[in-house]
This record gives structure tokens, sequence and C-alpha cells, in this order.
């Protein structure tokens, strides 16, 4: 006689143990709120940063500056409600979402240092503090930072509190190596673009868990987006090149609305 462990039948426990494995996977993924990260998530997300940059600019400058942050927090409150209220993740909703809290966040980190006169240094420790405080109660709550995982509303009540604290963060950051220790905008851009790589090739190597690497290079995007984009728009004595803040933003305006418009074509034609 064969043996017990030889009669089983390994294969189809395993066939059905990965059917299932898939299925919720495919289960988690259509009931997130958050799209996949790929290539072109980090492309739009560096794009949302230096519009969000540039926009803030624009507007502050057109308009009173109290009455330009009230427009953004009525426009961000406008985009969230939107995003709060539908039940799966829909492309331009969600980016839109994501361009305010850019423009608002740069807001709310420029009257921090313009208004209240907070140095850049106090403020950008002051919201990796904040940030700290939201990933501990996320962490805390709900056991997980993965945004793989955001299917409850409380769970995306974390996340769009930790999007929010991490644009302020990366424009305090930004401000800081442009003005504060001096490097420029274009210098500020390299330097950010080289720390970037950091958690990517860390988690290539596997020195670094898929969860921290995500989180690390999502607070860079912001500093990275925003330095070159503030390089390109400010003028020829700020070291920049002088073309413009409105002309920056709709010129990335334009760019995320097209990508943004490929990816709901390309989830359309996946469906």
């Amino acid at each position: 006689m064969m043996p017990e462990e030889l009669t089983a039948p390994p294969r189809i426990k395993d066939t059905a143990a990965i059917g299932e494995e898939r299925q919720n996977t495919a289960f988690r993924t259509a009931a997130s709120k958050v799209p996949e990260v790929t290539l072109w998530f980090w492309v739009v997300k560096i794009l949302t940063t230096g519009m969000g940059e540039t926009t803030s600019d624009f507007l502050v400058h057109q308009f009173e500056p109290a009455v330009a942050l009230a427009f953004g927090f009525v426009a961000l409150v406008i985009s969230l409600v939107l995003q709060f209220s539908v039940r799966r993740y829909i492309p331009w909703v969600y980016w839109t979402a994501v361009a305010m809290v850019s423009v608002f966040g740069t807001m709310a980190a420029d009257a921090v240092h313009v208004v209240l006169g907070v140095p850049y240094l106090a403020s950008t420790v002051f919201f990796i503090v904040a940030l700290a405080a939201v990933f501990l109660l996320w962490y805390r709550s709900e056991k997980t930072l993965s945004i793989h995982s955001i299917t409850t509303r409380r769970r995306e009540l974390f996340y769009w509190a930790a999007v929010l604290t991490t644009f302020a963060l990366g424009t305090a950051a930004g401000d800081l190596t442009a003005y504060t220790l001096g490097l420029g905008y274009f210098a500020s851009g390299i330097m950010f673009a080289v720390a970037i790589a950091v958690p990517a090739l860390a988690r290539w190597r596997g020195w670094l868990a898929a969860i921290p690497a995500f989180w690390f290079a999502y607070i860079l995007t912001r500093p990275l987006g925003g330095s070159f984009a503030d390089w390109t728009a400010v003028s020829v004595d700020r070291g920049g090149l002088n073309w413009g803040t409105g002309p920056v933003s709709l010129v990335m305006a334009v760019g995320i609305a097209i990508l943004v418009t490929l990816m709901t074509i390309s989830r359309r034609t996946r469906a």
C-alpha cells in the first residue's frame, strides 16, 4: 500500500486555496476606494503635487489670501464628499480629491509660515509629528496601514487624513530645503528625486516592507513635484525658468486629465 501522504490530493487542495485567494484579492480590489499602485499612479501623483504647488501660488496672488484659502477649503470639502459618496474607486473622482488636497495642503502649509510666522523647520517637525499621530491611530484602530485595505468608511477617513498631512509635510519640507537651507528649487528637486529612489531600491532588495516603502515614497512625491513645479514657474532671479504659475498649473492639469481619462478607459476595457 502507498503511504497515506502520497494518496492525498494536494493539488486539488492547492488549486482550491489558490482560487479562493484570487477571489479574495479580486474582491478587495473591487471594494477598495483607492487605485492600484502602478507606474501611472506615481506619475499622476507627482503631477498633482506640482499642480497643487503652482495653483496655490497662482490663487493667492490673484485673490486675497484669505479668499483663496476659503476657496481651496470649499473645493476640498466638495471633492472629499464626492469621494466618500461613491462605493468604489472611480479615477476622476479620486484624483480630483487628491488634486484638491494638494492645493489646500499647500495653502495650509504656506499659511502656517506666512501668516503665523512659523519657521519652515518648525512646521516640518510639526507635520512629521502630526503624520506619525495619524499613522499611530490608524494602525491601533485597524492593525494595518495598507492602502489595499481601504474598504470601510473609518479606514477611508484615516487614509485621507494621512494624505492631507503628507501634502502639508511635503510642502514644508520642500520650502525648508529651498529657502532655509538655500538649495533652491532645482537642487531641491534633484535631492528629492534621489531620496525617492531609496525606498524603491530598499523594497526591490527586500530591505524594506511594502507598506513603509509606499508611504516613504508617497511623502517624498510632494516636495519632488513641488520643487520642480516651482523651478519651472518662478522668475529667473529666484532661480526658475519664469514660465509662470498659471501656465504651469494649466499644463499639469491637462496632463492629469489625459492620464486619468486613459485610466478610466482602461478600467472599462478590463471590465
